[in-house]
C-alpha cells in the first residue's frame, strides 16, 4: 500500500513540472521578440483576443438551455 502512495504522489509533481517546461518553451522565445514595440503590440493583442475567445467559449459551454 505504500507504494501506492508513493505512485499517486508522484503524478501532481509530474504535472507541475511538465506545465512548467511548456509555459517555459512557449514564453521564452515571446520574451526576446519583445524589444520591437510593433511585435509587442501583436503579442499583447493576441493574448487579449485569446482570452476573450476562451472565456467566450467557456461562458457558452457553461450556459444552460441553449440546445434542447
Amino acid at each position: 500500500m505504500k507504494e501506492f502512495f508513493v505512485n499517486v504522489t508522484r503524478y501532481p509533481r509530474y504535472l507541475i513540472a511538465f506545465s512548467l517546461g511548456v509555459f517555459n518553451s512557449v514564453f521564452e522565445p515571446l520574451a526576446r521578440r519583445r524589444s520591437n514595440p510593433v511585435t509587442a503590440v501583436a503579442l499583447v493583442g493576441a493574448l487579449i483576443s485569446g482570452m476573450v475567445s476562451l472565456s467566450l467559449v467557456l461562458r457558452a459551454m457553461v450556459q444552460p438551455g441553449s440546445v434542447s
